[in-house]
Protein backbone atom coordinates (compact mmCIF):
# COMPACT_ATOMS: atom_id res chain seq x y z
CA UNK A 1 0.00 0.00 0.00
CA UNK A 2 1.07 3.40 -0.50
CA UNK A 3 1.53 4.95 3.05
CA UNK A 4 1.06 8.45 1.44
CA UNK A 5 -2.87 8.14 1.69
CA UNK A 6 -2.51 8.01 5.44
CA UNK A 7 -2.31 12.40 6.03
CA UNK A 8 -2.68 14.39 8.70
CA UNK A 9 -5.98 13.26 9.48
CA UNK A 10 -5.43 9.95 8.64
CA UNK A 11 -8.19 7.86 6.58
CA UNK A 12 -10.53 10.74 6.63
CA UNK A 13 -9.31 12.93 3.79
CA UNK A 14 -10.08 10.52 1.35
CA UNK A 15 -13.60 9.72 1.91
CA UNK A 16 -16.21 10.89 -0.68
CA UNK A 17 -18.49 12.44 1.82
CA UNK A 18 -17.25 14.23 4.51
CA UNK A 19 -18.52 12.80 8.43
CA UNK A 20 -19.94 9.14 6.46
CA UNK A 21 -18.61 6.12 5.05
CA UNK A 22 -20.27 4.68 2.45
CA UNK A 23 -20.04 1.61 0.71
CA UNK A 24 -18.51 3.33 -2.45
CA UNK A 25 -15.62 4.46 -0.15
CA UNK A 26 -15.52 0.76 1.21
CA UNK A 27 -15.02 -0.41 -2.42
CA UNK A 28 -12.19 2.21 -2.74
CA UNK A 29 -10.08 0.90 0.50
CA UNK A 30 -10.78 -2.54 -1.11
CA UNK A 31 -9.51 -2.00 -4.38
CA UNK A 32 -7.47 0.78 -4.39
CA UNK A 33 -5.61 1.50 -0.43
CA UNK A 34 -5.59 -2.29 0.45
CA UNK A 35 -5.06 -3.93 -3.16
CA UNK A 36 -1.74 -5.11 -1.76
CA UNK A 37 -3.09 -7.13 1.00
CA UNK A 38 -1.25 -5.57 3.43
CA UNK A 39 -1.92 -3.94 6.26
CA UNK A 40 0.46 -2.04 8.30
CA UNK A 41 0.68 -0.78 11.82
CA UNK A 42 0.25 2.98 10.28
CA UNK A 43 -2.88 1.85 8.50
CA UNK A 44 -4.24 -0.04 11.23
CA UNK A 45 -4.22 2.44 13.76
CA UNK A 46 -5.85 5.13 11.09
CA UNK A 47 -8.57 2.70 10.61
CA UNK A 48 -9.40 2.90 14.27
CA UNK A 49 -9.61 6.31 14.25
CA UNK A 50 -11.63 6.48 11.31
CA UNK A 51 -14.07 4.15 12.99
CA UNK A 52 -13.83 6.39 16.02
CA UNK A 53 -14.21 9.92 14.28
CA UNK A 54 -17.19 8.55 11.90
CA UNK A 55 -20.25 7.99 13.52
CA UNK A 56 -22.59 7.35 9.85
CA UNK A 57 -20.61 3.87 8.71
CA UNK A 58 -22.97 1.43 6.45
CA UNK A 59 -22.66 -2.02 7.08
CA UNK A 60 -19.71 -2.71 4.79
CA UNK A 61 -17.79 -0.62 6.59
CA UNK A 62 -18.33 -2.67 9.61
CA UNK A 63 -17.06 -6.02 7.70
CA UNK A 64 -14.61 -4.42 6.43
CA UNK A 65 -12.86 -2.79 9.78
CA UNK A 66 -13.30 -6.29 11.32
CA UNK A 67 -11.46 -8.01 8.55
CA UNK A 68 -8.40 -5.95 8.07
CA UNK A 69 -8.20 -5.21 11.90
CA UNK A 70 -7.94 -8.79 12.77
CA UNK A 71 -5.70 -9.86 9.30
CA UNK A 72 -3.31 -7.33 10.82
CA UNK A 73 -3.25 -8.63 14.40
CA UNK A 74 -3.21 -12.21 13.93
CA UNK A 75 -1.76 -12.69 10.62
CA UNK A 76 0.90 -9.92 9.88
CA UNK A 77 1.64 -8.56 13.59
CA UNK A 78 4.67 -10.69 14.26
CA UNK A 79 4.85 -13.68 15.57
CA UNK A 80 2.71 -13.80 12.98
CA UNK A 81 -0.53 -16.61 13.61
CA UNK A 82 -0.22 -15.32 17.31
CA UNK A 83 -1.44 -12.45 19.46
CA UNK A 84 1.42 -11.68 22.21
CA UNK A 85 0.47 -9.49 25.22
CA UNK A 86 1.80 -6.66 23.68
CA UNK A 87 -0.30 -7.14 20.95
CA UNK A 88 -3.29 -7.83 22.81
CA UNK A 89 -2.81 -4.41 25.31
CA UNK A 90 -2.52 -2.64 21.67
CA UNK A 91 -6.05 -3.61 20.66
CA UNK A 92 -7.51 -3.30 23.89
CA UNK A 93 -6.02 0.17 24.27
CA UNK A 94 -7.17 0.95 20.67
CA UNK A 95 -10.71 0.36 20.85
CA UNK A 96 -11.72 1.51 24.87
CA UNK A 97 -13.11 4.56 25.93
CA UNK A 98 -12.88 5.24 29.95
CA UNK A 99 -12.10 1.25 30.46
CA UNK A 100 -15.04 0.26 27.47
CA UNK A 101 -16.09 -0.80 24.34
CA UNK A 102 -18.52 1.71 22.72
CA UNK A 103 -18.67 0.24 19.11
CA UNK A 104 -20.67 -3.09 18.20
CA UNK A 105 -17.78 -4.14 15.64
CA UNK A 106 -15.11 -3.35 17.78
CA UNK A 107 -16.53 -5.77 20.62
CA UNK A 108 -16.73 -7.68 17.30
CA UNK A 109 -13.28 -7.54 16.56
CA UNK A 110 -11.69 -8.74 19.51
CA UNK A 111 -14.06 -11.68 19.37
CA UNK A 112 -12.45 -12.93 15.89
CA UNK A 113 -9.26 -12.07 16.87
CA UNK A 114 -9.42 -14.36 19.36
CA UNK A 115 -10.82 -16.73 16.90
CA UNK A 116 -8.78 -16.45 14.32
CA UNK A 117 -5.13 -17.03 16.28
CA UNK A 118 -3.78 -20.17 17.11
CA UNK A 119 -3.28 -18.75 20.92
CA UNK A 120 -3.88 -15.37 22.49
CA UNK A 121 -3.33 -14.18 26.38
CA UNK A 122 -5.77 -14.32 28.98
CA UNK A 123 -6.06 -10.65 28.95
CA UNK A 124 -7.44 -10.11 25.68
CA UNK A 125 -10.32 -12.88 26.52
CA UNK A 126 -10.56 -11.46 30.16
CA UNK A 127 -11.13 -7.66 28.72
CA UNK A 128 -13.89 -9.00 26.00
CA UNK A 129 -15.62 -10.85 28.60
CA UNK A 130 -15.68 -8.08 30.51
CA UNK A 131 -17.26 -5.60 28.59
CA UNK A 132 -19.98 -8.76 28.25
CA UNK A 133 -20.67 -9.06 32.29
CA UNK A 134 -21.00 -4.95 32.09
CA UNK A 135 -23.56 -4.64 29.40
CA UNK A 136 -25.54 -7.46 31.38
CA UNK A 137 -24.74 -5.91 34.85
CA UNK A 138 -24.68 -1.81 34.17
CA UNK A 139 -27.27 -2.04 31.24
CA UNK A 140 -24.80 0.08 29.61
CA UNK A 141 -22.23 -0.39 25.99
CA UNK A 142 -22.55 -1.36 22.55
CA UNK A 143 -24.93 -4.61 23.68
CA UNK A 144 -26.98 -2.17 24.77
CA UNK A 145 -27.88 -0.31 21.68
CA UNK A 146 -31.66 -0.46 20.49
CA UNK A 147 -32.14 -2.75 23.09
CA UNK A 148 -33.83 -3.26 26.47
CA UNK A 149 -31.12 -4.68 29.34
CA UNK A 150 -33.04 -5.88 33.25
CA UNK A 151 -29.69 -4.53 35.20
CA UNK A 152 -28.20 -7.68 36.98
CA UNK A 153 -30.28 -10.09 34.55
CA UNK A 154 -28.49 -12.36 32.01
CA UNK A 155 -30.87 -13.10 28.66
CA UNK A 156 -30.34 -16.12 26.13
CA UNK A 157 -28.46 -13.91 23.59
CA UNK A 158 -25.70 -12.40 26.04
CA UNK A 159 -25.06 -16.15 27.15
CA UNK A 160 -24.46 -17.05 23.70
CA UNK A 161 -22.19 -14.36 23.03
CA UNK A 162 -20.19 -15.26 26.46
CA UNK A 163 -20.19 -18.65 24.89
CA UNK A 164 -18.90 -17.57 21.55
CA UNK A 165 -16.29 -15.72 23.23
CA UNK A 166 -15.15 -19.26 25.59
CA UNK A 167 -15.36 -20.98 22.15
CA UNK A 168 -13.27 -18.71 20.21
CA UNK A 169 -10.62 -18.80 22.79
CA UNK A 170 -10.82 -22.26 22.83
CA UNK A 171 -9.23 -22.53 19.38
CA UNK A 172 -8.89 -25.77 17.32
CA UNK A 173 -6.75 -27.43 20.47
CA UNK A 174 -10.34 -27.83 22.51
CA UNK A 175 -8.18 -27.02 25.61
CA UNK A 176 -9.87 -26.83 28.57
CA UNK A 177 -11.76 -23.94 30.13
CA UNK A 178 -8.58 -22.02 32.32
CA UNK A 179 -8.53 -20.73 35.93
CA UNK A 180 -9.56 -16.73 34.66
CA UNK A 181 -12.44 -18.10 32.53
CA UNK A 182 -13.71 -19.79 35.31
CA UNK A 183 -13.18 -16.81 37.95
CA UNK A 184 -15.04 -14.67 35.49
CA UNK A 185 -18.42 -16.73 35.46
CA UNK A 186 -18.13 -16.89 38.63
CA UNK A 187 -17.88 -13.21 39.26
CA UNK A 188 -20.61 -13.04 37.36
CA UNK A 189 -22.73 -15.57 38.92
CA UNK A 190 -22.38 -14.15 41.89
CA UNK A 191 -23.46 -10.48 40.75
CA UNK A 192 -26.69 -11.50 39.26
CA UNK A 193 -30.15 -10.94 40.32
CA UNK A 194 -31.44 -14.43 42.34
CA UNK A 195 -34.04 -14.73 39.57
CA UNK A 196 -34.80 -13.90 35.84
CA UNK A 197 -31.76 -15.13 34.22
CA UNK A 198 -32.13 -17.78 31.22
CA UNK A 199 -31.66 -20.93 32.16
CA UNK A 200 -28.92 -21.49 29.51
CA UNK A 201 -26.84 -19.46 32.10
CA UNK A 202 -27.22 -22.23 34.51
CA UNK A 203 -26.28 -24.79 32.02
CA UNK A 204 -22.92 -23.08 30.62
CA UNK A 205 -21.74 -22.27 34.75
CA UNK A 206 -22.05 -25.64 35.25
CA UNK A 207 -20.61 -27.25 32.24
CA UNK A 208 -17.74 -24.76 31.80
CA UNK A 209 -16.68 -24.33 35.61
CA UNK A 210 -16.89 -28.39 36.17
CA UNK A 211 -14.51 -28.66 32.95
CA UNK A 212 -12.08 -26.46 34.47
CA UNK A 213 -12.06 -28.30 38.09
CA UNK A 214 -12.18 -32.15 36.65
CA UNK A 215 -9.80 -31.03 32.90
CA UNK A 216 -7.36 -29.26 34.09
CA UNK A 217 -5.83 -29.80 30.80
CA UNK A 218 -4.92 -33.47 30.93
CA UNK A 219 -5.46 -36.08 28.37
CA UNK A 220 -8.59 -37.99 29.57
CA UNK A 221 -9.97 -34.61 29.74
CA UNK A 222 -13.56 -33.68 28.19
CA UNK A 223 -12.69 -30.96 25.67
CA UNK A 224 -13.30 -26.98 25.93
CA UNK A 225 -15.99 -27.78 23.44
CA UNK A 226 -17.50 -30.41 24.97
CA UNK A 227 -18.20 -28.48 28.03
CA UNK A 228 -19.57 -25.15 26.61
CA UNK A 229 -21.83 -27.14 24.10
CA UNK A 230 -25.42 -26.66 24.15
CA UNK A 231 -27.39 -30.52 25.78
CA UNK A 232 -29.05 -30.53 22.40
CA UNK A 233 -25.77 -29.99 20.18
CA UNK A 234 -24.42 -32.88 21.74
CA UNK A 235 -27.68 -35.35 22.58
CA UNK A 236 -27.13 -34.94 17.96
CA UNK A 237 -23.88 -33.47 16.30
CA UNK A 238 -25.91 -33.38 12.92
CA UNK A 239 -27.52 -30.11 14.64
CA UNK A 240 -27.60 -27.30 12.80
CA UNK A 241 -26.33 -24.81 15.61
CA UNK A 242 -26.04 -21.68 13.88
CA UNK A 243 -29.59 -22.10 13.19
CA UNK A 244 -30.30 -23.77 16.44
CA UNK A 245 -29.25 -20.20 18.05
CA UNK A 246 -31.13 -17.95 15.26
CA UNK A 247 -33.86 -17.34 17.95
CA UNK A 248 -31.36 -16.58 20.69
CA UNK A 249 -29.16 -13.92 18.81
CA UNK A 250 -31.81 -12.49 16.85
CA UNK A 251 -31.93 -9.25 19.24
CA UNK A 252 -28.02 -8.73 18.80
CA UNK A 253 -27.38 -10.60 15.43
CA UNK A 254 -28.15 -6.94 13.66
CA UNK A 255 -25.21 -5.31 15.44
CA UNK A 256 -22.11 -7.33 13.91
CA UNK A 257 -21.54 -8.34 10.53
CA UNK A 258 -23.07 -10.96 8.39
CA UNK A 259 -22.03 -14.50 9.25
CA UNK A 260 -20.18 -13.73 12.76
CA UNK A 261 -22.44 -16.30 15.15
CA UNK A 262 -22.52 -19.02 12.14
CA UNK A 263 -19.14 -18.76 11.55
CA UNK A 264 -18.13 -18.60 15.10
CA UNK A 265 -20.71 -21.58 15.66
CA UNK A 266 -20.32 -23.73 12.46
CA UNK A 267 -16.98 -23.90 13.14
CA UNK A 268 -17.64 -25.04 16.56
CA UNK A 269 -20.26 -28.05 15.77
CA UNK A 270 -17.35 -29.49 13.91
CA UNK A 271 -14.91 -29.08 17.08
CA UNK A 272 -17.58 -30.81 18.88
CA UNK A 273 -17.79 -33.54 16.41
CA UNK A 274 -14.08 -33.92 16.77
CA UNK A 275 -14.08 -33.74 20.73
CA UNK A 276 -16.60 -36.91 20.63
CA UNK A 277 -14.47 -38.79 18.47
CA UNK A 278 -11.26 -38.63 20.60
CA UNK A 279 -13.29 -39.04 23.77
CA UNK A 280 -15.14 -42.03 22.66
CA UNK A 281 -11.53 -43.55 21.71
CA UNK A 282 -9.72 -42.79 24.92
CA UNK A 283 -9.45 -45.43 27.69
CA UNK A 284 -11.16 -45.71 31.00
CA UNK A 285 -8.14 -45.51 32.89
CA UNK A 286 -7.44 -41.74 31.31
CA UNK A 287 -11.04 -40.81 31.78
CA UNK A 288 -11.07 -41.86 35.43
CA UNK A 289 -7.81 -39.70 35.59
CA UNK A 290 -9.06 -36.65 34.20
CA UNK A 291 -12.37 -37.13 36.64
CA UNK A 292 -10.69 -36.42 39.74
CA UNK A 293 -10.90 -33.45 42.15
CA UNK A 294 -7.88 -33.01 43.83
CA UNK A 295 -7.02 -30.69 47.08
CA UNK A 296 -6.04 -27.43 45.40
CA UNK A 297 -9.07 -27.26 42.60
CA UNK A 298 -10.59 -28.61 45.58
CA UNK A 299 -9.77 -25.01 48.15
CA UNK A 300 -10.15 -23.09 44.83
CA UNK A 301 -13.86 -24.38 44.62
CA UNK A 302 -14.64 -23.88 48.40
CA UNK A 303 -12.86 -20.15 48.30
CA UNK A 304 -15.62 -19.65 45.64
CA UNK A 305 -18.48 -20.77 46.78
CA UNK A 306 -17.86 -19.24 50.23
CA UNK A 307 -16.85 -15.82 48.77
CA UNK A 308 -19.80 -14.19 49.23
CA UNK A 309 -21.39 -16.12 51.99
CA UNK A 310 -24.22 -18.07 50.34
CA UNK A 311 -24.72 -21.30 48.57
CA UNK A 312 -26.51 -20.30 45.08
CA UNK A 313 -28.66 -22.18 43.20
CA UNK A 314 -26.70 -22.39 40.20
CA UNK A 315 -23.38 -23.14 42.71
CA UNK A 316 -25.54 -26.21 44.38
CA UNK A 317 -26.40 -27.34 40.63
CA UNK A 318 -22.67 -27.33 40.06
CA UNK A 319 -21.87 -29.64 43.33
CA UNK A 320 -24.44 -32.13 42.02
CA UNK A 321 -22.59 -31.93 38.76
CA UNK A 322 -19.36 -32.88 40.69
CA UNK A 323 -20.69 -35.27 42.83
CA UNK A 324 -22.31 -36.79 39.79
CA UNK A 325 -19.22 -36.80 37.16
CA UNK A 326 -16.23 -36.76 39.58
CA UNK A 327 -14.98 -40.15 40.79
CA UNK A 328 -12.43 -38.91 43.53
CA UNK A 329 -14.07 -35.92 45.40
CA UNK A 330 -11.55 -34.31 47.75
CA UNK A 331 -12.70 -34.69 51.26
CA UNK A 332 -13.42 -30.95 52.10
CA UNK A 333 -15.52 -31.20 49.17
CA UNK A 334 -17.51 -33.83 49.85
CA UNK A 335 -18.47 -32.88 53.50
CA UNK A 336 -19.89 -29.54 52.08
CA UNK A 337 -21.80 -31.32 49.70
CA UNK A 338 -23.31 -33.71 52.80
CA UNK A 339 -23.79 -30.40 54.83
CA UNK A 340 -25.97 -28.92 51.79
CA UNK A 341 -27.70 -32.44 51.11
CA UNK A 342 -26.45 -32.29 47.53
CA UNK A 343 -28.08 -35.24 45.50
CA UNK A 344 -26.21 -36.52 42.21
Amino acid sequence: MNETNIGANGFAGILAEENKISAQDVLYFRGEVFRDGVVSIQEADALLALNTRVQDKCPEWNEFFVEALTDYTVNQAEPRGYVTVDNAQWIIDAVKADGRVEAANELELLVRILSKSQSSPEVLVGFTLDQIAHAVLEGEGPLANGRTLRMGVIGEAEVELIRAVLYAFGGEGGISISKTEAEFLFDLNDALAPEGNHPAWRELFVKAIGNYLLAAATYGAPSRIEALAREEWLNDTDTDVAGTLAGAVSGIKGMFSRGFFDGIFDDAHSQIEKAWKIRNEKQARAELEAEKLDAAEAQWLIDRLHADGVIHDNERALLSFLKRESHDVDPKVQDLMDKEAISA
